[in-house]
């Protein structure tokens, strides 16, 4: 649970320990604002030593941890990885602009620690973990994600979105939407993590999630072959993540027929026979046909080969929204994470059996990319 989280915040306050290790520096972080600072003991004491038995999570950015705070708060206590050691004044300084931004589909941070080398978030918990958790987690089945709550997800998320690529003021763009990256609350309503921590961490750190395969999963093919990352690869990101919710399966599944395996590739071929209801989870008893099959469409066109010609988050919300009529015209073949494959299997190798590909980069010859092939 809790692969990864997001950033927000209350009121800055220092305890004694957190005030001693800054002061000791000959620092004074009495002008950062809008963050509250947790001392290590305590978090320590939250989380039982950051016991095993604890660990809800963990991804590209660090371990969390569910804790309980002396006021009996049940919270997510996030550590960091070593590559996010920034400075005390840069780290509070990233960590005070994100707590600005405040959504309902957005995870709220309470605070964060930081003694010595410790760089760690502290989130509100969230009871029903993500949706990961939820679609394709070993206790698949205890929480009812039937057709309506599906569809609030989606479109809550899409808000969620809507509002860091186009409210925020600078815009955000997200870099790593994926199941286990939107929450559920108690009552099932979406909470976007993670946003904004890519900030905290060097620009060559990258956040991609492959198989030995070569599976980009949710990736657009125009951030993985030329490192060109926009909203519009955010959007493709959302597209994937629907046709998810929908389905009730992941975006990869090898034990499938070879046809099957990748999702968005079986959704188009469905589409193009006019069998698209055949995608909806087989465990959804009762369901609006219209609907569902809205709503795949919305994820193709959110998944289409040329980025321009995908729609804006906030055109998304619309068209997923009650009453929109979905014009399909526009639809042509989604960008493939197959094509990517194919893509490696043609250009020529290093000698070392893989490089990294950095989040940012880019290069002048398409044909000429090696994509790091590591499980997170």
């Amino acid at each position: 649970m809790f692969e990864s989280l997001n950033c927000f915040g209350a009121m800055f306050r220092r305890g004694k320990r957190s005030q001693n290790s800054v002061e000791k520096k000959g620092e004074d972080f009495s002008v950062i604002r809008g963050v509250k600072i947790y001392s290590y003991k305590d978090l320590k004491l939250a989380t039982r030593n950051f016991h095993p038995e604890n660990k809800i999570g963990s991804g590209g950015f660090g371990t969390v941890y569910k804790g309980v705070l002396k006021d009996g708060t049940e919270v997510a206590v996030k550590q960091l990885s070593a590559e996010s050691r920034q400075g005390v004044r840069e780290f509070l300084t990233e960590i005070a602009t994100i707590s600005a931004i405040k959504h309902e589909n957005l995870v709220m941070l309470y605070g964060c620690c930081i003694e010595e080398d410790h760089r760690i978030l502290v989130y509100g918990y969230m009871e029903n973990n993500s949706i990961s958790h939820a679609l394709f987690g070993s206790s698949y089945g205890v929480i009812d994600l039937d057709w309506q709550t599906r569809s609030k997800i989606c479109i809550g998320t899409a808000r969620g979105f809507a509002y860091l690529h186009e409210k925020v003021v600078p815009h955000i763009v997200h870099r790593d939407i994926k199941a286990s990256n939107v929450l559920l609350d108690g009552n099932l309503n979406p909470k976007i993590a993670d946003f904004g921590l890519a900030k905290l961490f060097p620009a060559n750190i990258t956040h991609i999630s492959t198989q030995v395969a070569g599976t980009l999963g949710y990736l657009a093919p125009e951030y993985a072959i030329r490192g060109q990352l926009t909203k519009k690869a955010d959007v493709y990101s959302l597209g994937v993540l629907l046709l998810e919710i929908i389905s009730g399966r992941t975006n990869m599944n090898t034990s499938l027929p070879d046809e099957e395996q990748i999702l968005l590739e079986m959704a188009w071929h469905l589409y193009e026979e006019n069998r698209l209801l055949e995608l909806v989870d087989p465990n959804l008893e009762e369901y609006s046909e219209e609907e569902a099959s809205r709503f795949i469409k919305v994820a193709l066109s959110c998944t289409q080969a040329t980025p321009k010609t995908r729609p804006t988050m906030s055109q998304v919300v619309t068209m997923l929204s009650e009453g929109h009529t979905f014009t399909e015209n526009s639809l042509s073949r989604p960008g493939f994470i197959s094509d990517l494959t194919d893509l490696k299997k043609r250009t020529p190798q290093k000698p070392s059996s893989s490089t990294s590909m950095h989040e940012g980069a880019s290069t002048s010859n398409s044909s000429e990319v090696y994509f790091e092939i590591s499980a997170r």
